[in-house]
């Protein structure tokens, strides 16, 4: 009679995760240090032992079965509670170490947790970091990373949101877009106006939601805009702003320099847009992993220290 350790053994698991995060056996064995031939070949043994497929192959691309999900799903619980015991085991509260995997926005990412995990291994140099860049942000029940930077504070309840720092949309343009087209005064003005459109996550898109701050309960409004400029990249959206193309809704932690310099101005001051506060999101499971807490309580700090600009309010 087969055991578990007939169908499973421990140094498939790691293999196991590598390889389905990977999303190809070639890519796959750059990470592993192997051939695709010999990665291929001990997936096949894994599969023999289990009985079952575990990878759905084609010439460009793998897709797990649903058993190989299963399987994925709990190898990933497995060496969690394997490092967090060698955490607990090892005394590494004061020494974290182990794999860190991040994912963040390709804008924020780039700006801000790039550079503050570059300070972070320095502090913590036994912990080893992967960091992935995407636009849009993964399912929060995904289990490839163990942390996920977030705009907004998620609904789920099956995951750990950790507020790091307040964050606003606000609408803004460049002076010589305001000098030529003027500023708009109400809300509903943005439709004679040239809005640049950001197409990214579930948003929205072409509807800007504003909020008034006088009266109590606050009136919100949805409006329609326009333009002849839409991208899914944040970077390039600021850039059009700055060129002069039009009005843009855009987090302030990316335009910050550009207000604090006078390159942009803030357009309608005193009507708030959907909140942007930043967040670590992680799985239950993580909070006593003496790594994420570290790092999570690194980035609050980094965040903290960074300098703002003070917004106009008309209070």
């Amino acid at each position: 009679m087969a055991t578990v350790t007939d169908t499973v053994q421990p140094a498939d698991l790691g293999f196991f995760s590598t390889l389905a995060s990977s999303g190809s056996l070639s890519a796959a064995a750059r990470e592993l240090g192997l051939t695709p031939a010999a990665v291929s070949k001990r997936l096949a043994q894994m599969e023999e032992r289990a009985g079952v497929p575990l990878v759905n192959r084609t010439t460009r691309r793998m897709m797990l079965t649903p058993e190989g999900e299963v399987y994925l799903e709990h190898a990933r619980r497995i060496l969690d509670e394997i490092d967090e015991l060698g955490e607990l085991l090892g005394g590494s509260k004061k020494h974290p170490k182990g794999l860190l995997r991040v994912n963040a926005t390709l804008g924020f990412g780039r700006s801000h947790i790039g550079p503050a995990l570059s300070r972070f291994v320095v502090q913590y140099p036994q912990v080893s970091v992967q960091l992935q860049l995407s636009v849009m942000p993964p399912p929060l029940t995904e289990d490839s990373y163990d942390v996920c930077i977030r705009f907004g504070e998620p609904p789920d309840t099956r995951v750990i949101a950790r507020r790091l720092a307040a964050n606003r949309r606000l609408l803004c343009a460049s002076p010589a877009y305001l000098a030529n087209r003027g500023a708009p005064a109400t809300p509903h003005d943005l439709a004679k106006h040239n809005c640049i459109s950001i197409r990214q996550g579930d948003e929205a898109y072409g509807v800007w939601r504003l909020s008034s701050e006088r009266g109590n309960p606050r009136k919100s409004e949805a409006i329609r805009i326009n333009g002849n400029l839409t991208t899914n990249d944040g970077e390039i959206a600021v850039k059009w702003a700055l060129d002069g193309h039009g009005i843009l809704m855009r987090a302030e932690w990316d335009i910050n320099e550009y207000l604090a310099d006078g390159r942009l101005v803030v357009v309608l001051p005193e009507y708030e847009t959907p909140g942007a506060d930043i967040y670590a999101v992680y799985a239950q499971r993580h909070q006593l992993s003496t790594r994420i807490r570290a790092f999570v309580d690194f980035l609050a700090i980094e965040l903290g220290k960074s300098q703002r600009y003070p917004v106009p309010r008309n209070d």
